[in-house]
């Protein structure tokens, strides 16, 4: 099934999971309030338990840090 996924995907289903989870976070941090959530409880509401690698993957995957993400504070539709 693996294999299976892997060619079909072009990932293996964890690094796809991982992948899904960390667009996910993304998204929660663009749409949150700096005053009101912190990284940390973004991370580890999507399964980033060491958020020290969650912002190494954040910033591999979307040139920026997560807390530069967090303080762009909520956008608006049309915007980012």
């Amino acid at each position: 099934m693996q294999y299976a996924f892997a060619r079909h995907a072009g990932t293996t289903p964890l690094a796809y999971l991982r992948r899904v989870r960390l667009a996910r976070a993304h998204e929660e941090l663009r749409a949150s309030d700096p005053h009101t959530v912190s990284v940390a409880s973004v991370a580890a509401r999507w399964g980033f338990a060491h958020p020290g690698r969650f912002a190494a993957a954040h910033l591999r995957e979307y040139g920026v840090p997560p807390s530069g993400t967090l303080r762009g504070g909520p956008r608006r539709a049309g915007r980012g």
